[in-house]
């Protein structure tokens, strides 16, 4: 009996180890782009005027076939923020959402689907004018 357990073990491990690594993944997907010359993005210093600083910091969820971002926006600037989804089958349509306003200290949810399998989704940014 104990051998049984030993081996089933063994087998769901080999299992899991064999799958590529998009059905592995988890489904939470931090997949923020940051621009280059963000204050977050690598190189830049700690010298910059606090007037630059622009951006809602963004956490994307992929559940099945539906993808949930919310974005947070903690600068005075206006973030217009769009969600893009990549679907992972040819025939199936990618999508971008309009721009959603993300004022200041103000949380929004974006949402997207595909049909059947997500490939990649992702945030842009757009200061508004």
């Amino acid at each position: 009996m104990r051998f049984f357990r030993l081996a089933s073990a063994t087998v769901a491990v080999a299992v899991a180890l064999a799958l590529p690594y998009e059905a592995a993944a988890h489904p939470r997907v931090k997949a923020d782009r940051v621009p280059a010359g963000h204050p977050t993005a690598l190189g830049t210093g700690d010298d910059e005027d606090a007037d630059d600083l622009f951006g809602a910091s963004c956490f994307i969820r992929v559940e099945d076939s539906w993808v949930t971002a919310y974005c947070h926006n903690p600068y005075p600037d206006i973030d217009l923020v769009r969600l893009h989804v990549e679907c992972a089958h040819w025939w199936d349509l990618d999508s971008d959402s309009r721009a959603v306003a993300a004022g200041p200290a103000q949380t929004v949810k974006l949402t997207g689907r595909c049909w059947q399998k997500v490939r990649s989704a992702w945030i842009s940014h757009q200061r508004a004018s």
